[in-house]
C-alpha cells in the first residue's frame, strides 16, 4: 500500500481517537458530578487498576501491556485533571526519584509541591492542603527507609496505593569527560548503590553526600572537576552531561514508594494490607501473633520492627500481606491478632503495583 494511502488512514484513526478520547471525558466530568454529591474521592485507585486489569486480558498486540498502561496513565491523569487539580506533595526537589515516581503514578497534568522532608510530605496530606502525598517505603538493595514508617506510629494517614520504579544512576556533570572529575555529590545511598563503579573508576574521588540527588546536581554545576549521580532526568533539569549511564551496581535495584492519603483504596481483587501493631512482652509473642495469618493461608509479604522510643526493649512492627482488609478470612485474622496486641493499626488496603512492567 502507497505510503500517503497509510499516513491517511492512520490520520482517519487518530481522529478516531480523538474523539472518543473527549467523548470519555465527558463521561468523566458527568462522573464527577456523582462523586462530588456523593463525597466521594476523585481519585481512585482501585479502579484505575480494574481498568487496566481488563485492559489487559482483551489486549491482542501489537502494543504490550506496558504501552496500554504508559497511555493510559496520561489519559487518567488529563481526566483526573478535567475533575478536580488534585495536589500532590513529594519528597522533593524536582528531579528526585520521589518526583519520578510521583510523575509514573500521576502523569503530569497534575499539581506536584515539592516536601524538604518526610514528615513535611505526612504533614501536608494530614492538614488537607494537599489531596495525597508520595513517600519512599524501602529500596531493594538498600532495605527500608525508617523515618517513613516512623511518621505512621503516630498519624492517621492511610496507605492508598503504591509505586515501585527501577533505579538508573547516571554520573553527571559540566564536564564532558570523565577523567577531569575530582569529587562527587550525591544521596549517601545513592553511593552504596554505585559503590563498585566508583571502586573501579573513579578510586580518588572525593564523594560528598547531600539531602537530595537534586541539591547534588545542583552543586554539581557550580564547580569545576565536580559531578554527581542521579537520574538522567536531573541532566535536561540542570542541562549537565551524562558521561555515564546504570552505573548502579545491582541490574535489579528498584525503590518502592507509597502514596498516602485520609483514606485507603477498595478491593481490587489483587490487593495489599499493611499494619502496624506492638505486643505484650513475653516469650513466643511475635510466633503468637503471626500464627492467625498461617492459619488463614494469607502471604507475609513484608515484616519490619522500629524501636517505639517511648520505653525501652519495646518495639512496633510493621507487616505487608496479600489480600484486602474487607475480606473475610483477613478480618478474622485480624481480629485474633488484636487480641495479643498492646497496639493494632491498620495502615491501609490498596492495589498491588503492576511490578511485571518495571
Amino acid at each position: 500500500m502507497p505510503l500517503k494511502k497509510l499516513r491517511q488512514q492512520i490520520d482517519k484513526l487518530d481522529e478516531k481517537i480523538l474523539e472518543i478520547l473527549n467523548l470519555r471525558a465527558k463521561k468523566v466530568k458527568e462522573l464527577s458530578k456523582i462523586k462530588k454529591e456523593k463525597k466521594i474521592n476523585v481519585f481512585q485507585e482501585s479502579r484505575h487498576k480494574q481498568i487496566l486489569y481488563r485492559l489487559f486480558k482483551k489486549n491482542k498486540g501489537p502494543l504490550k501491556n506496558e504501552h496500554i498502561e504508559n497511555i493510559y496513565r496520561e489519559i487518567f491523569s488529563a481526566c483526573l485533571d478535567i475533575q478536580k487539580k488534585l495536589k500532590i506533595a513529594y519528597l522533593g526537589p524536582e528531579g528526585t526519584f520521589t518526583h519520578q515516581a510521583a510523575l509514573k503514578k500521576f502523569g503530569r497534568n497534575l499539581e506536584f509541591i515539592s516536601c524538604s522532608n518526610i514528615q513535611e510530605v505526612f504533614n501536608m496530606v494530614a492538614s488537607q492542603n494537599v489531596d495525597l502525598g508520595v513517600v519512599p517505603i524501602e529500596n531493594s538493595i538498600e532495605g527500608v527507609i525508617t523515618h517513613t514508617l516512623d511518621m505512621f506510629i503516630d498519624s492517621d494517614i492511610k496507605i492508598c496505593s503504591e509505586i515501585i520504579l527501577r533505579i538508573s544512576l547516571c554520573l553527571l556533570s559540566k564536564e564532558k569527560d570523565i577523567e577531569k572529575i575530582k569529587k562527587i555529590y550525591s544521596h549517601p545511598q545513592v553511593f552504596v548503590q554505585a559503590k563498585v563503579f566508583l571502586q573501579e573508576k573513579l578510586p580518588d574521588a572525593t564523594l560528598l553526600s547531600c539531602d537530595s540527588t537534586s541539591l547534588a546536581a545542583k552543586l554539581a554545576t557550580k564547580e569545576k572537576n565536580s559531578a554527581c549521580i542521579g537520574s538522567e532526568a536531573l541532566a535536561s533539569i540542570y542541562n549537565l552531561n551524562v558521561l555515564e549511564k546504570n552505573i548502579q551496581d545491582y541490574a535489579h535495584n528498584v525503590t518502592r514508594f507509597l502514596v498516602i492519603s485520609l483514606e485507603d483504596s477498595q478491593p481490587t481483587g489483587n490487593d495489599k494490607t499493611s499494619i502496624l501493631f506492638s505486643l505484650k512482652d513475653r516469650v513466643g509473642a511475635l510466633h503468637d501473633a503471626l500464627a492467625p495469618f498461617k492459619r488463614y493461608q494469607i502471604n507475609l509479604t513484608k515484616i519490619e520492627s522500629r524501636p517505639s522510643r517511648k520505653r525501652a526493649w519495646e518495639y512496633f512492627f510493621f507487616v505487608d500481606f496479600e489480600g484486602h482488609r474487607t475480606q473475610r478470612k483477613i478480618k478474622l485474622a485480624l481480629k485474633e491478632l488484636e487480641k495479643e496486641c498492646l497496639f493494632l493499626k491498620i495502615l491501609g488496603s490498596y492495589p498491588k503495583e503492576i511490578e511485571k512492567y518495571v
